[in-house]
């Protein structure tokens, strides 16, 4: 298990500037968003120029790629192809990570199994593991339910964002069912009333986390992804959290 952190923590930047931003907070692992509404690499940019990206991905100012998020907004056949692509940029950077969101709520289960087998199918030609977020207001909000597309899906694994069990309809409830199926982790802290709150002031249980993860020997990244908040030194943020996490390992 070791400590990276997620470009997202600087989803205003361009890639190039939020990864040097990551190196003088000392991070020597860093998670890739593609998000094609994102001001960092897209998925329609990785099809159309994969070359290009890979060469983006790879000068990481000495961080290591170590996962990536992506969040796609094509329709139908172009959406496979651009995940395609996605999966042979990780490939070229030595990845073996890709988180996609889960379908939104309200959208027919068969439907999102359909598409999970697909994408893992398609991951699978190329060693990646694919895994869908635990995030409010899409199929995996419900710990239970996320647990159920990983059973109809095989090889389909869970991106734990605690933040969305802590705070949500779940409400703070147990969510030890999705441990097993952990395949990624992404972290910052939280309240029940706040998706995220200041390092320290929300009811994460990163230690106890940590000692799940462990006994299910979770040998992957628990990654940082905190975004800017209003009266507060974002900068300082992340690096607390960066040296609370490596305390606690």
């Amino acid at each position: 298990m070791f400590v990276a952190a997620s470009t997202a923590c600087f989803a205003n930047l361009p890639l190039a500037a939020a990864l040097e931003r990551l190196v003088e907070l000392e991070f020597t692992k860093v998670e890739i968003v593609v998000r094609e509404d994102g001001n960092q690499l897209r998925p329609s940019e990785v099809l159309h120029d994969l070359e290009s990206a890979v060469q983006a991905c790879r000068e990481t100012h000495r961080l290591k790629p170590v996962a990536y998020t992506v969040d796609i907004r094509a329709d139908d056949e172009l959406y496979y192809q651009q995940f395609a692509a996605c999966c042979k940029l990780a490939k070229a950077t030595k990845v073996v990570s890709i988180t996609v969101p889960a379908a939104e709520l309200g959208t027919p289960f068969n439907a999102e199994i359909e598409r999970l087998r697909e994408l893992v199918r398609i991951g699978a030609m190329d060693g990646v593991l694919v895994s869908v977020k635990t995030e409010t207001g899409r199929i995996t909000q419900d710990p239970d339910t996320a647990v159920v597309l990983c059973s109809n899906v095989k090889t389909l694994g869970l991106t734990l964002d605690p933040s969305h069990y802590v705070c949500g309809p779940h409400g703070g409830a147990s969510f030890d069912q999705v441990i097993p199926h952990v395949y990624h982790v992404q972290l910052r802290d939280t309240s029940k009333e706040q998706i995220q709150v200041r390092v320290g002031q929300g009811q994460v249980e990163y230690s106890r986390l940590i000692a799940q993860l462990n006994r299910v020997q979770y040998n992957r990244a628990l990654s940082v992804e905190i975004s800017a908040m209003h009266g507060v030194d974002h900068p300082a943020e992340i690096r607390k959290m960066r040296l609370l996490l490596e305390s606690l390992m």
